[in-house]
C-alpha cells in the first residue's frame, strides 16, 4: 500500500517507469562519490603528510578551498537539473573526478596538489546528495519523491562502511598513489551508470507535456523570487547552515575529541562504526513505520534531541557505553534528518524549482561546513581542550532546534501556493 507520498502519477511514458531502478542506482553511486570524494580524503591525506612532510594545515586548507568552489556552484548546478542536464551535470562531473584522482596520484608540489584537491572539493556540489535528491524530484516530481530518496540514504549510509576500509587496504597494500588510480576507476563506472540510468525524456515535467520548456524556466524564476521574500525560506535556511556547521565539526573532530577525553584508540574506532550502521537503522524505520509523518515535525523532533547528544560528551572521561548510546543516537537522528533535509523544501516552500531552491540553501550550508572545523580548532586553542568546543555544539544545538521548530511552524501559518 502506498502513502500519499510515495505514489507517482501514471501516464503513458511513466516517470514511475524506472524510478525504483534509479533510485536504487543513485543510492549506489552515492556509496562511491561519499566513499571516494569525502571519506577516503583524510586517510590519503595522512599518507601524504608523512611521505612529502605536509602539515595538516597545508592539506586541510586544499578542502576548504574546495568547498568554498563548491558553495559558489551549487546554485547553477541546481538550476541546470530543474532543466533537464542532470545526466550531463553527473556524468561529465563524475569523469572529470576520476581524471582530478589520476593527476593527484602524480602530486609532489604543495601549489598542484591545492589545484586538484579545490577542484576535487567543488565537485561535491555536483555529484553527491543535493544533485542525486534533484535528479529524483525531477523524475518523479518532488512531492512523490519521499520513497525514493529514502532509497538513496538507505543505501548510501554505507559508504563510509564499504569505502574507509577498502581505502586503507589498498594504501596497505599497493600504496596511496595507486589506490587514487582505483578511485578514478570507481568514478569512470559512475558516469557510465549515470548515463545509462538517467533519462530526461522520462522525467514527470515530459510526461505531463502541461508547460513548455520557457513557461517551466519563467515559473520556476518566480517562485526563487518569491522564496527570498518569504520568512520560511530565510529560517530554513539559516537553520540548515547552523546544522552544517554542528555536522562539520562533529565530523571532522570527534576522533580526537574522544581520545581527548582519554577514551581507548580501539573504543574509539568501534563507536565511530556504529554511526554509519544507526543512519541506516533509523532511515529504515521512518521508510516503514514514519510514512504519513510530515518531514517538518520529523525534523524538529530529531533535531532536538541534539543539544542532549553533545551535552553527553562534556564530562571528563564517559565509560564506554554511554559513548555508544550517544553515537548511536546521534547516527540515527541525522540518518533521519537527511531525509528531512532533501524533503522540506517541497513540503515547506514550493512543488517546483527544486533544484534551484535547494542550491540557494546549500550555498551557506556549504561554506558552514567549510568554515566550521577551522572555528572549533581555535575554540580548542584557547584553553588546548574540547570541552569549550562541545559548550559551542550544544548552544548551537539548541538554536539549530530553535530556528527548525520556528520554520515548522510559520510553514503551517503560510503553507507553499505552488
Amino acid at each position: 500500500m502506498t502513502t500519499q507520498g510515495d505514489t507517482v502519477p501514471q501516464h503513458s511514458n511513466s516517470p514511475a517507469k524506472g524510478a525504483l531502478g534509479l533510485a536504487r542506482f543513485l543510492g549506489i553511486a552515492q556509496i562511491c562519490s561519499y566513499g571516494t570524494i569525502y571519506y577516503a580524503f583524510p586517510l590519503i591525506v595522512l599518507a601524504m603528510q608523512q611521505e612529502l612532510g605536509w602539515s595538516k594545515s597545508d592539506v586541510y586548507g586544499a578542502l576548504t578551498v574546495g568547498l568554498l568552489l563548491a558553495a559558489a556552484l551549487a546554485y547553477p548546478v541546481g538550476v541546470a537539473i530543474d532543466r533537464g542536464f542532470g545526466r550531463h551535470v553527473l556524468c561529465f562531473c563524475s569523469i572529470i573526478a576520476a581524471l582530478l584522482f589520476i593527476a593527484w596520484s602524480a602530486v609532489s608540489s604543495l601549489f598542484v596538489f591545492y589545484v586538484i584537491a579545490a577542484a576535487m572539493g567543488s565537485l561535491q556540489a555536483a555529484i553527491l546528495y543535493e544533485s542525486a535528491f534533484a535528479v529524483l524530484a525531477r523524475r518523479v516530481g518532488p512531492q512523490h519523491s519521499r520513497a525514493g530518496i529514502t532509497t538513496i540514504t538507505l543505501w548510501a549510509g554505507f559508504a563510509s562502511t564499504v569505502f574507509i576500509p577498502l581505502e586503507q587496504f589498498l594504501m596497505d597494500t599497493w600504496g596511496w598513489r595507486e589506490s587514487l588510480w582505483v578511485l578514478a576507476a570507481v568514478n569512470l563506472a559512475c558516469a557510465a551508470g549515470y548515463w545509462h540510468w538517467v533519462k530526461p525524456e522520462r522525467d514527470a515535467v515530459h510526461a505531463s507535456h502541461s508547460e513548455t520548456k520557457a513557461e517551466n524556466i519563467a515559473r520556476d524564476r518566480s517562485i526563487v523570487h518569491a522564496a527570498l521574500r518569504n520568512s520560511v525560506f530565510w529560517l530554513l535556511l539559516i537553520s540548515l547552515t547552523v546544522y552544517s556547521m554542528i555536522f562539520s565539526i562533529f565530523t571532522y573532530h570527534m576522533y580526537p575529541m574522544l581520545l581527548d577525553k582519554q577514551i581507548p584508540t580501539g573504543e574509539v574506532v568501534f563507536a565511530l562504526s556504529i554511526i554509519g550502521p544507526a543512519q541506516v537503522l533509523g532511515r529504515i524505520i521512518i521508510s516503514r513505520f514514519a510514512t504519513r509523518v510530515s518531514m517538518r515535525t520529523l525534523g524538529s523532533i530529531m533535531l532536538s534531541l541534539f543539544p542532549f547528544i553533545f551535552a553527553a560528551f562534556i564530562p571528563d572521561s564517559p565509560g564506554f557505553m554511554l559513548v555508544a548510546i550517544v553515537f548511536a543516537a546521534y547516527g540515527l537522528a541525522n540518518g533521519v534528518f537527511t531525509i528531512v533535509r532533501a524533503q522540506v523544501v517541497p513540503e515547506m516552500l514550493s512543488k517546483h524549482a527544486y533544484g534551484a531552491l535547494n542550491g540557494l540553501i546549500t550555498i551557506p550550508t556549504i561554506v558552514a561546513r567549510a568554515v566550521g572545523p577551522v572555528v572549533a580548532a581555535w575554540l580548542w586553542a584557547i584553553d588546548q581542550s574540547y570541552d569549550i568546543v562541545l559548550i559551542a555544539q550544544v548552544g548551537a544545538a539548541v538554536l539549530l532546534a530553535a530556528l527548525f521548530w520556528a520554520a515548522n511552524i510559520t510553514s503551517r501559518l503560510r503553507p507553499p501556493s505552488l
